[in-house]
């Protein structure tokens, strides 16, 4: 896997490089310094995961990821403040290490790592993401349902969590909304922000929205906002 080290700190980089040393799947392609450096080698190195640190001269790394077009990749927070767990887990992190990491900390992060990616011949192709006339089974505490994928209009982010909007019921379920992405028709549900997705199915009306953005309301009721960017790549989707 490759990944990008984004600090300011040469000392703090240095460190993890030597951290990451001891474990071979991890490929480091680049160093970057601060978020407009980190943005432009993202863009060229193509990382499947950043090491990203939070507080960094100019911008911090949630700016980053607000700034990156998708597939954003996978996440791991280093950082010396613990006060920004909870915002770094509404950004789908895979973990948040505390500096200086300790290196029983990061082989866990790493596990979790593992276990996120997709293993050889399990690989998520068109025919294996879910259809509309599919059905998926969906489990909240001891209430079960069988759901039609057209009925599911919305999924949020909540964490590590993510909150599944269908009929009347909204359930919680303990996957990212990454993960749950990956088995969705991209031909049918679209990213609207960094929190939410949406099945076009489901749009029931569009208003232009603040920074040339949309406001994108739903059938039900509900209403999504899409940034400037997502608002364009909606555009394009379906215009003819």
């Amino acid at each position: 896997m490759k990944a990008l080290l984004i600090d300011d700190e040469r000392l703090a980089r240095n460190e993890l490089r030597r951290l990451l040393a001891a474990h071979a799947d991890i490929q480091i392609i680049g160093e970057a310094v601060d978020v407009e450096d980190a943005r432009e080698k993202v863009a060229a190195l193509k990382p499947d995961l950043l090491f990203l640190d939070v507080q960094m001269p100019g911008a911090d790394g949630f700016a980053l990821l607000e700034q990156l077009e998708a597939p954003i990749p996978l996440v791991i927070f280093t950082t010396a403040y613990d006060e920004f767990a909870v915002k770094a887990f509404e950004f789908n992190a895979l973990d948040y290490l505390l500096k200086p990491v300790d290196p029983n900390r990061l082989v866990a992060a790493l596990e979790k790592l593992r276990g996120h990616e997709i293993r050889p011949g399990e690989a998520t192709t068109g025919r294996d993401r879910l259809g509309l006339d599919d059905k998926v089974f969906v489990r909240e505490g001891d209430h079960c349902w069988f759901v039609p994928v057209k009925n599911i209009r919305l999924l949020e982010s909540e964490g590590n969590y993510t909150r599944v909007h269908f009929d009347d019921h909204k359930p919680q379920l303990f996957r990212s909304l990454i993960a749950m992405e990956e088995r969705l028709d991209t031909k049918h549900f679209f990213r609207a922000n960094r929190k939410q997705v949406i099945n076009l199915a489901w749009v029931d009306g569009i208003e232009p929205w603040f920074s040339g953005g949309l406001l994108v309301k739903l059938k039900g009721g509900l209403k999504v906002e899409l940034s400037r960017r997502q608002a364009q790549e909606f555009r394009e989707k379906m215009s003819l």
